[in-house]
């Protein structure tokens, strides 16, 4: 099934910032949040294009879903918005399971230490074929970004699921992708966001990204 409509689990900054870019491109989107009513203004701004919606209704509205959710919840809100709507389809995993307890930087959770969010969310999806994308660079750089050549790091097990994501990201006029493998790599992802976190706070420089450098 060609991807039409876009599915997003997750109404924060990284949630909205990803369906205003969806719907830049032509998708129709619906982003779901625990109280879609607060997202009111943020819909009648995008002139029809993006809808509002339950977690479930988010995830059974999309062809391909997106998980933008805060990285300690995540697993909790896939149950809320029903492995079943998620199944047979391109999920991309964009959570980053950051633990602030101690202030900033950040560390990881330490549930997942030894493996990763992204591991987890398929384990939980077991019909769906994640993609962990777009967790290693702020928000302000996931949609046309201003370095070139730019190639975002993904990770999956489904190779035709990874070919959409790099589509997408095309469309987004990323240069394309660089694959790490299975989905077992997230954890290196993942590792890589709060590497990014500290860097940033070393410098300042907020609307940065790592890029590989040939």
């Amino acid at each position: 099934m060609p991807t039409e409509k876009i599915g997003i689990v997750g109404s924060g900054e990284v949630g909205q910032r990803l369906a205003k870019s969806f719907s830049t491109v032509g998708y129709e989107v619906k982003i779901g949040s625990r109280s879609p009513y607060k997202l009111k203004d943020f819909t009648k701004e995008a002139g029809g294009r993006i809808s509002a919606g339950t977690f479930d209704e988010a995830a059974s509205f999309g062809d391909l879903v997106v998980i933008a959710t805060n990285g300690e919840a995540t697993e909790n809100i896939i149950d809320l918005a029903g492995r079943e709507n998620f199944s047979g389809k391109v999920v991309i995993d964009v959570t980053n399971p950051l633990d602030f307890s101690k202030g900033m930087p950040p560390d990881l959770l330490t549930k997942y230490v030894q493996t990763s969010l992204g591991e987890s969310v398929q384990r939980k999806l077991q019909d769906s074929k994640v993609v962990k994308c777009f967790n290693t660079v702020p928000n302000s750089v996931m949609f046309r970004p201003k370095f070139k050549p730019s190639e975002m790091l993904i990770c999956g097990n489904d190779a035709n699921a990874k070919q959409e994501v790099t589509r997408l990201l095309k469309e987004f006029e990323w240069s394309g992708s660089i694959d790490l493998g299975g989905i077992e790599n997230a954890r290196w992802l993942e590792a890589l966001c709060v590497l990014w976190v500290k860097t940033a706070s070393a410098t300042g420089a907020w609307n940065s990204m790592f890029a590989l450098v040939k």
